[in-house]
């Protein structure tokens, strides 16, 4: 019998060190050298004009909404600036004027290509035509975009289940493309909609859905200039979010104090210079932390507990510290919650914690009598086993002060990719809403499927285990993205045909079914031009407000195509013409996907007009103190356990965290100049007292282990660096070190990896 053809690519690219250079921290932020980090990427791929055109449209009202995170835009953005150096970097990466066409394909194999890293693999340029590569091929060749649909539908077709295909989407997809996309799936037949919410936020959704009756924060950007005390928990705003660093920065001049919890004190929360000022160009820049508390890896439950604990005894003595008037209004559980603190040894959560009395002490003195509260997080609540219970301690924090439905106070979960939010408010899940269905039903006329479908663990588990057969991406890097990447990568390997809609080349591409589509489309900087009109997409933030976007570049290629025209026509192609909904007239006109929208997905209201501009908030029960949905119609606190690792003597904590010249799995450069670590990622951050225990000296080179159900995972090859990370605990770049993430273990509830804890061993080479 003949062996089936396999192609010989590489899943983790090249593992070669470069000439690695280690400075002291840079421990300003933005300032002159983010201006000139910014421009110096920026002209590099696009040149001068097309870089100052694209720079100066970006987050403005009647402009494109930034490519990269989802910070919101102030109500009047400065007519100079509103982007951040990544945001900058995210846009000179998507509007770059490389491109890679057939003639590159031709010449170059996905296992010659694969044998590239991250970092290379994105520089080469965008995609520009449709390809294809065939069953016992190793080079993508050219194909029209008929065809393209056709070999789509003829596999969807061919599957025994609908339930054997999965579509994935990524957060940088607009509202229309997205809507199309989540009405397609179901209209085929399937809920399994994986989306990077899994990987990263699913954590917040639950909790604050479990405790407040909604998914989402409760803060508009404006809360943060007038809060007394904002807590930024398990976030890296410096490196993630640096637009976010103007707002505490404001907050600061107001007034307020800014307490960062986190392992690493991340050199954004130290000093920021906003460029937008003359005081950011000449001045020292304001100081953004007034106090950090240097918190042990996924030790934030214990840390809470103990302020918490703290507060209670004041309150027990002086009746002013909890809100009481607000608790008895609106909250449910405050007893329990106050015997249940009891229970627990100052001493003990003090040590498990890892901080340092007094600085326990001054957070407790900074939040005994304030009430205007935010508390802002992103993955390093979220990626543990117990993500949702970090969280919901942290609301319990919130309810207690009565620091929810007020102007400067609430829940502030920063989102990381552009559209993430929207993604999902517009139908893209995997559980069943059957309100929704019914609205479907009602408004385009087909029955969706009431089984809930795969999440992105499922996924991978289907994919592996041979249940699903077909996999399509709207945008993202699937692979390098989830956990587990040995296993992710024979997964998607299983598959008759995987297909990804893209905008430049990554791991994913390389990595296949049988069977692999590239199909290039628009950035969101482009001129989406269709019969001579220029067409608007909707994006939604991360404090909920949806409004317009629209490119200003000429496309890269007239051979690509937009998103919704895709799904459109894929959709058209599928249902031959024949079905309720009228494909191919929504992929033409966008306002007519919101006027669909608009039916079809609660919160969203008269879309085409209230959009423009500023755009518009959808509702939010939290900001109206409505938990009518919610146990007994209040808020829930809730009884959350210390988690407990059981780290073996020999075993360390590692938690994956991105470097500055990186947004989510796209790699832009190869330096971390905040951490002051240059020209390498391959580099494992240390405790130098852990250093010293295991006789490593600095840049020695290790190899890092995972073993979880008696299988053992192996990152190969890290340069060791101290720095200052609490004793015990590691730090790496992501996705380099995703393949330790052991695909079955996740968050409790959110099933999110535990990509922040990681039990790991060091091996010195």
């Amino acid at each position: 019998m003949k062996e089936a053809f396999q192609r010989k690519v590489s899943v983790r690219g090249s593992q070669k060190f470069s000439d690695i250079v280690v400075k002291e921290p840079v421990r300003v932020a933005a300032g002159v050298l983010g201006v000139k980090e910014a421009l110096r990427h920026s002209f590099k791929e696009m040149g001068v004009v097309r870089s100052m055109t694209a720079l100066l449209d970006m987050n403005q009202q009647e402009g494109f909404s930034c490519p990269s995170c989802a910070w919101p835009d102030p109500e009047k953005p400065s007519k100079i600036a509103e982007y951040c150096e990544n945001g900058a970097k995210a846009l000179a990466d998507e509007a770059t004027t490389a491109t890679i066409d057939a003639a590159f394909f031709k010449k170059h194999s996905v296992e010659e290509l694969s044998q590239l890293s991250d970092y290379e693999l994105n520089t080469f340029g965008r995609l520009v035509e449709p390809m294809i590569l065939r069953p016992g091929s190793v080079h993508y060749e050219p194909i029209a975009w008929s065809e393209a649909y056709s070999v789509i539908a003829h596999q969807l077709k061919a599957l025994n289940s609908p339930d054997e295909a999965i579509f994935y989407t990524s957060g940088r997809s607009c509202n229309e493309a997205a809507f199309l996309y989540g009405m397609f799936i179901r209209a085929f037949g399937t809920n399994n909609m994986p989306d990077c919410s899994n990987m990263c936020h699913e954590s917040s959704g639950v909790a604050l859905s479990e405790t407040l009756g909604i998914g989402k924060g409760s803060v508009k950007l404006e809360d943060l200039y007038d809060a007394e005390v904002v807590i930024v928990a398990g976030q890296n705003p410096g490196t993630n979010h640096p637009r976010m660093l103007a707002a505490l920065a404001k907050c600061k001049e107001n007034g307020g104090k800014v307490i960062s919890i986190n392992p690493l004190e991340e050199s954004g929360l130290v000093t920021f210079k906003n460029p937008q000022h003359v005081e950011g160009w000449v001045g020292k820049g304001v100081a953004i932390t007034d106090l950090h508390l240097p918190v042990r890896i996924n030790q934030d439950i214990p840390l809470m507990k103990l302020i918490l604990k703290k507060l209670a005894t004041l309150d027990a003595l002086q009746n002013d510290i909890f809100d009481h008037e607000f608790i008895k209004d609106y909250v449910d559980g405050y007893e329990a919650l106050i015997a249940d603190l009891k229970t627990y040894d100052e001493n003990e959560l003090l040590a498990q914690c890892g901080v340092a009395v007094d600085q326990v002490n001054t957070a407790v003195r900074l939040l005994a009598k304030k009430s205007k509260i935010v508390v802002c997080w992103a993955m390093g609540l979220t990626q543990h086993k117990n993500g949702v219970a970090n969280i919901q301690e942290y609301v319990n924090l919130l309810l207690l002060k009565g620091a929810l439905g007020k102007p400067n106070a609430g829940t502030c979960p920063v989102r990381g990719h552009s559209n993430v939010q929207g993604d999902r408010s517009v139908g893209i899940m995997h559980f069943v809403d059957e309100a929704l269905n019914k609205r479907i039903e009602k408004y385009l006329g087909f029955t969706p499927p009431s089984k809930e479908g795969y999440d992105t663990v499922g996924a991978m588990k289907a994919m592996y285990e041979d249940d699903a057969k077909f996999f399509m991406c709207l945008g993202g890097n699937f692979l390098m993205a989830a956990s587990d990447t040995e296993y992710t990568a024979k997964a998607i390997e299983n598959c008759d045909l995987t297909v990804q809609i893209s905008t430049k080349l990554n791991r994913s591409h390389l990595v296949t079914g049988k069977t692999a589509l590239m199909l290039p489309t628009y950035g969101r900087s482009e001129k989406d031009i269709k019969a001579g009109k220029l067409r608007r997409i909707t994006v939604e933030n991360s404090m909920g407000q949806v409004r317009k976007s629209r490119g200003l570049l000429k496309p890269i290629a007239d051979t690509i195509k937009s998103e919704p025209d895709i799904i459109s026509e894929l959709a058209h192609t599928f249902f031959e013409g024949k079905h309720s909904v009228d494909w191919q007239a929504l992929g033409a006109d966008y306002e007519l996907i919101r006027e669909k929208i608009d039916l079809v997905i609660k919160g969203f209201e008269n879309t085409e007009e209230r959009a423009k501009g500023a755009g518009y908030y959808l509702p939010n029960n939290v900001r109206e103190l409505d938990f009518s949905k919610l146990p007994n119609g209040k808020a829930q606190l809730t009884i959350n356990k210390t988690p407990k690792h059981e780290l073996k003597s020999d075993e360390y904590m590692l938690m994956t965290i991105r470097s500055h010249d990186q947004f989510n799995t796209t790699i832009y450069g190869l330096d971390d100049r905040y951490r002051g670590v240059y020209n390498e990622r391959r580099v494992l951050f240390m405790n130098a007292e852990d250093m010293e225990t295991l006789h490593l000296k600095k840049l020695d080179v290790v190899d890092i282990t995972s073993t979880y159900d008696g299988v053992e995972r192996k990152a190969y090859k890290f340069k060791v660096i101290p720095y200052a990370i609490p004793k015990g605990d590691l730090a790496a770049y992501f996705p380099e070190t995703n393949v330790l993430v052991p695909y079955n273990h996740f968050a409790d509830k959110s099933k999110t990896p535990i990509s922040k804890s990681i039990k790991v061993r060091i091996h010195k080479v």
